[in-house]
């Protein structure tokens, strides 16, 4: 009964803290870490050991696969040499160097040395993308950060149980190196086989909540067999997750793939929050038996020191030379602009490290020399990356103005995605229409496509305040008609005269439409005629600029190879035919073009787009 309350109080203590660091805008890894140290020294808080096996069986699977199943294959691939040198390359570099440094400051066998270095060579997966989206970082370094910590456990995990061998008896380098490839290969090939069972027996379920049952019990069914044949069962989960998530919209239903994602999030949420101060309530006891050991203090506090300099300074040291051995090898084969040197610098000092380092140092055999240093050296590392780097990161990227996607950039990738979507399901419409087909049914049916598309286009005019939209109001009228449903419905029911299953499924037929009511926040629109694309209606300046086709342009914008910048999307001036990038690229050209010139339309050049944008009365057109 006391190990069921302390876990329903940790949880809930975990899950409050994550909410106030979000009201008060503060990364949450940093508050709840601190919240759990200050924790750990109240004489009312119990003393919580964190069991190794409980983190790796527990956390790591779900935690890997809530992650691979939200990543994009397409973006991965193109980027597969420069993860693989982080999540392989800078983990075993980062290892060696700890085990270095270890070697010659404590009285440890190099074993126990490389040992260490492994258990603290990992970036967190959890603590470097929630901080890295919470500053807005660009997607291409999301995405590389995301790609390393979806396979450096795996390189970890594997280096630790070959060194733990190798502190038992002799393990030679090429069989050190065998084993390695042996239980990459096997995860990959174990992960492979589990996604295709997963998909074969998903594919034949109609039910969501069944469906949504085994995607639950999804990350075990690869971890465990991979585990069983000594292979990792990181690769085998983050190779399951991956392969899933991106076959999922031709196989899962999308009421399953809705409740499968409403219930990963809320448990990659509750597992993040409830890890973090795991993490900071091990703080005392951990201290307290590395004090009191036989090892000098002033050992003690140097080596600490020493080490966590080495895991911070390790990764730009390897972070430069190998983004730009990956440009030459895959990043100049694409295309690729030459790399500015403010992105490795920023991932150089996203290295934040988590519960995995915590867990990994639980691992170490008891007999290990020195093991409560060693394990308080994992302390300090993953205290002082999260408190160092975590609250600083924030700060390095404003100074290097890097910047984040762009909301507006967004809005209409997402406005100009749904018009193609709606180009090709009116076709599908008109192809599908029979002599039976009421009339009544195909208008119901063009409307609602066309409305959809218009209110994707609205959100990026100005504010509902300024000017009310169709859009908008049917949103609100529905709404306010639902509610007075729902009071009718909620009176029926209090009268006790109709069953209770029968009010459920009319209360369900309702919340179902309320969300999915498209949500228009930012609107602008000028009639009451609902059309399937911006108009340009009210603004003389997209009607006097030319509807001119894409000619042949620079597939560059100048300014950003000059300044040595990257760039994500292009725009051309209709008023001088000047091409520049995007809000969402780092230079933001287009519209300094526009605030040095006052040319007040441009375009997109982007495959498959044709909308225009008047910066001057901020319409579309």
């Amino acid at each position: 009964m006391e190990w069921a309350l302390g876990l329903v109080v940790l949880v809930g203590a975990a899950v409050a803290l994550a909410a106030l660091a979000r009201r008060i805008g503060v990364g949450e890894p940093f508050v709840l870490t601190v919240a759990g140290v200050i924790g750990s020294y109240l004489w009312f808080v119990p003393e919580f050991d964190i069991e190794p096996e409980l983190v790796l069986l527990g956390l790591l699977p779900p935690l890997l696969y809530t992650t691979a199943i939200r990543t994009s294959l397409i973006d991965f691939r193109p980027k597969k040499v420069s993860i693989t040198l982080l999540s392989v390359g800078l983990v075993l570099f980062t290892t060696f160097a700890v085990a270095g440094v270890v070697v010659w400051l404590l009285p440890v066998p190099f074993a126990a040395a490389v040992a260490i270095g492994a258990v603290v060579a990992p970036p967190d997966a959890v603590a470097a993308t929630a901080v890295a989206r919470r500053v807005g970082m660009p997607r291409r370094l999301i995405t590389l950060l995301e790609g390393e910590s979806l396979f450096n456990d795996a390189t970890a995990l594997v280096t630790l149980r070959t060194a733990i061998a190798a502190m038992a008896g002799t393990v030679t380098i090429w069989e050190a190196g065998g084993d390695f490839l042996g239980a990459a290969g096997g995860g990959a090939l174990i992960g492979g086989a589990a996604a295709a069972f997963l998909m074969f027996l998903r594919r034949r379920i109609t039910d969501p909540v069944l469906d949504t049952s085994v995607s639950l019990l999804a990350p075990w069914i690869a971890y465990l067999p991979a585990e069983r044949f000594h292979a990792s069962g990181v690769i085998a989960v983050v190779t399951c997750g991956l392969i899933l998530g991106h076959g999922a919209p031709r196989w899962q239903s999308a009421a399953s793939r809705i409740a499968e994602q409403t219930n990963w999030r809320t448990i990659q949420f509750i597992l993040e929050s409830t890890v973090f101060l795991l993490i900071g309530l091990q703080v005392r006891h951990i201290f307290e038996d590395a004090w009191n050991s036989d090892l000098p203090h002033s050992t003690l506090a140097i080596t600490c020191v020493a080490v966590l300099a080495t895991v911070i300074l390790s990764r730009p040291i390897w972070m430069f030379p190998a983004t730009h051995l990956a440009w030459r090898i895959e990043g100049r084969r694409h295309g690729a602009q030459r790399p500015h040197w403010s992105g490795p610098a920023v991932l150089s000092w996203a290295g934040m490290r988590g519960v995995v380092t915590l867990a990994a140092a639980l691992l170490l055999p008891a007999d290990t020399p020195e093991l409560a240093t060693l394990v308080l050296l994992a302390v300090v590392v993953v205290a002082g990356t999260l408190l160092l780097q975590g609250l600083s990161l924030p700060l390095l990227v404003r100074k290097l103005d890097m910047r984040g996607p762009s909301r507006a950039e967004d809005l209409l990738q997402e406005a100009n995605l749904l018009q193609q979507a709606t180009t090709a399901g009116l076709a599908a419409l008109e192809a599908n229409i029979t002599p039976e087909t009421p009339p009544e049914v195909v208008d119901a049916l063009r409307h609602r496509v066309e409305y959809r598309a218009r209110s994707a286009w609205e959100l990026l005019g100005r504010s509902e305040s300024q000017r009310v939209t169709p859009s908008g109001e049917y949103r609100r009228l529905r709404l306010a008609m639902l509610g007075a449903e729902r009071e009718t419905i909620l009176r029926v029911r209090d009268s006790g005269v109709v069953d209770h299953e029968v009010l459920q499924e009319v209360m369900a037929t309702l919340d179902l439409e309320e969300s999915t009511i498209d949500r228009v926040l930012d609107t602008d629109g000028d009639d009451g005629e609902l059309l399937a694309a911006p108009v340009t209606a009210g603004c003389e300046h997209l009607r006097a600029a030319p509807r001119t086709a894409v000619p042949d342009l620079p597939d560059a914008c100048a300014e950003c190879l000059a300044e040595g910048l990257v760039w994500v999307h292009l725009r051309m001036c209709l008023e001088c035919g000047h091409v520049a990038c995007c809000d969402s690229s780092v230079g933001n050209h287009a519209t300094k073009h526009f605030h040095h010139t006052g040319h007040p339309v441009m375009r997109s050049v982007e495959p498959g787009e044709s909308w225009r944008w008047c910066y001057l009365d901020e319409q579309l057109g």
